[in-house]
């Protein structure tokens, strides 16, 4: 599960950025929290507005690029040890609008936990070579934390847990020290590790594209959860085929005791989407693996997006900590009754074109007090009061706090 995610000079962030998975104490939503024997409790959703150009796809690019910086060099030596990897891909490049920037190393730092364990894995590139690189590791709710490895150009110390006689420390410039590793080794912590990130789940509805990666299960089971799943959502389908011979995939009703086919080509763009969707989703609610999606709400009628949101806040249909986050221009789902304020988050650009981030959670009232939990989130947005959208604030006008 996804705890925090920091890191700087990358594309629009210039400065150090923190997004935070890590509930904080506020009462609502208390049962959907992801919560263990030990460690503080995590959130399940986590979702970033803002206007465009503000910076909301650039975070999740952010965490995607440093995914994809571990996960590309094991998938291309087909190292991988995730039986089922659904990856978009992404580079890096720095932030551009000043000169210094542009010659210094973007930062990435995530901390996450995997098993009965926490780590905190870096990484810092500076023209595609690795500059800087460490992993540290401690048992969740423990104290003390140990050095797996860390790494300075070509010179690298290795912790405790690797054994020092035998692992080669000579690695390609470009490849970071735990790609390495999980190719040319197999060792319990790095095998741990290698596997959360390959667990992660990125893709962009941006692309067009998206819509039409279906991954079709010949799992009876799992195709009538599918189905289930897109009937609650009012959907009226009654089945799926795909056709290996014309490589189609056609959805089925049944009209008066008799099945129709339709082609998926000729389904709304809507009910596309959906049917692309809600495998991942379903998927990462099975293992509980972390899902990043661009534009989430494209396409969908907010009651199906607040329905997919509600599958990952069910702790009965998500025992295993699946985590979904996303962005979203939908702000009719921007509810109390919908989020926490700390599931909340906001990107928006300066004047100098550098992005931040900052939770509902964090904004204070004009009286110094924090955004209430009964407030209507999406009217104050609406009004400017969160700051994400100078546009509208500039044209509405405002209201009392609540």
């Amino acid at each position: 599960m996804l705890c925090q995610f920091s890191f700087q000079n990358y594309k629009s962030y210039k400065s150090e950025t923190t997004f935070d998975l890590q509930a904080t104490c506020i009462p609502e939503f208390s049962d959907s929290l992801l919560k263990g024997d030990k460690g503080s409790a995590l959130l399940p959703v986590g979702v970033i507005y803002g206007p465009n150009g503000g910076g909301k796809s650039n975070l999740l690019l952010a965490l995607s690029s440093l995914i994809t910086m571990v996960v590309k060099p094991i998938h291309d030596l087909e190292k991988n040890r995730q039986n089922m990897i659904i990856q978009h891909q992404v580079g890096y490049a720095p932030f551009l609008f000043d000169e210094e920037s542009r010659t210094q190393p973007t930062e990435f730092e995530i901390f996450f936990r995997q098993g009965k364990n926490e780590y905190r894995y870096y990484l810092a590139l500076l023209k595609d070579e690795v500059v800087s690189e460490s992993l540290y590791w401690r048992a969740i709710g423990g104290k003390k934390t140990g050095t797996v490895f860390e790494r300075e150009r070509s010179e690298i110390v290795l912790g405790s847990k690797l054994n020092k006689a035998s692992m080669n420390r000579s690695v390609n410039p470009k490849m970071p020290y735990l790609s390495f590793l999980a190719i040319n080794y197999d060792i319990p912590v790095i095998a741990e590790v290698q596997s959360w990130f390959e667990s992660c789940i990125v893709r962009s509805y941006a692309n067009p594209v998206v819509d039409r990666q279906v991954m079709v299960s010949k799992n009876e089971n799992v195709q009538k959860q599918i189905i289930q799943a897109l009937n609650d959502m009012g959907i009226d389908m009654t089945g799926y085929r795909f056709d290996e011979g014309e490589w189609q995939l056609y959805t089925q009703r049944t009209v008066h005791g008799r099945l129709y086919e339709l082609a998926f080509d000729e389904e709304s763009d809507g009910t596309k989407k959906l049917i692309a969707a809600l495998p991942v989703i379903l998927l990462a609610l099975k293992e509980g693996r972390l899902v990043i999606i661009d534009e989430l709400d494209a396409k969908l009628h907010p009651k199906l997006l607040r329905y997919i949101i509600s599958l990952f806040k069910n702790r009965k249909l998500n025992p295993k900590g699946a985590q979904l986050l996303f962005t979203s221009h939908d702000i009719t789902t921007m509810k109390n009754t919908v989020f926490r304020r700390d599931e909340i988050w906001f990107a928006a650009a300066d004047e100098n074109h550098e992005s931040e981030i900052y939770s509902l959670y964090e904004i204070r009232r004009e009286d110094h007090e924090r955004i209430n939990h009964t407030a209507a989130y999406d009217k104050q947005y609406l009004e400017g009061r969160y700051g994400a959208d100078p546009f509208l604030s500039n044209m509405l006008a405002g209201g009392d706090w609540t």
